[in-house]
């Protein structure tokens, strides 16, 4: 843990960034053993096109998002009492949730190379279920987040709940409605 700590405080967001790629390679690679592959059967392009979403998306996106967030939580609506933990959930899952899922639906989409009009489709088609179901882990998991972790360790509370998110939705999306298989969303 110091030694985490340590390298946190000196490099923040290449820390952050490999953690959440360490993490949404981990959960897909869950996802696609719970899917029935064998070791030699997994789709290692999905597991790089996962390891990168996390590396240049999710990890450095949530490094400013918390840091943003909780200026505006303390300095601007004052949320300070332990109402505003609700509060700031509710502003979490209407504005940072929909917005990550659907720049992960874009990161994946160009990594494999996907028609634009397809990527828009896909983020179009999903949006509201991933809405739905993220309703079902995350508003409890950030009462933790907002209430209880410091803002320089919530990517890391964060990321440990994204194992369980990544697996379920990588799970869910690989039958996709088309019959082709999609990587998870949060």
């Amino acid at each position: 843990w110091n030694s985490y700590s340590d390298i946190l405080a000196q490099a923040p967001l290449p820390t952050k960034a490999v953690t959440s790629a360490t993490v949404y390679t981990i959960g897909d690679f869950i996802a696609q053993r719970t899917e029935g592959r064998d070791m030699g059967q997994l789709d290692r392009a999905r597991l790089i096109r996962s390891m990168l979403a996390g590396l240049i998306g999710h990890g450095p996106l949530s490094h400013i998002w918390y840091d943003v967030s909780e200026d505006l939580f303390e300095n601007v609506l004052h949320l300070k009492d332990w109402w505003g933990t609700v509060v700031k959930v509710v502003i979490d899952q209407t504005t940072w949730g929909p917005f990550w899922n659907n720049i992960y639906i874009l990161l994946l989409g160009l990594m494999k190379m996907d028609k634009f009009e397809n990527i828009l489709g896909e983020m179009k088609r999903t949006t509201i279920p991933l809405i739905v179901s993220g309703l079902k882990l995350w508003p409890l998991a950030h009462c933790v987040t907002y209430g209880l972790v410091p803002v320089e360790n919530r990517l890391l509370w964060v990321d440990l709940v994204e194992i369980i998110w990544v697996t379920i939705l990588a799970t869910a999306a690989a039958g996709g409605s088309d019959g082709e298989e999609k990587e998870g969303l949060h």
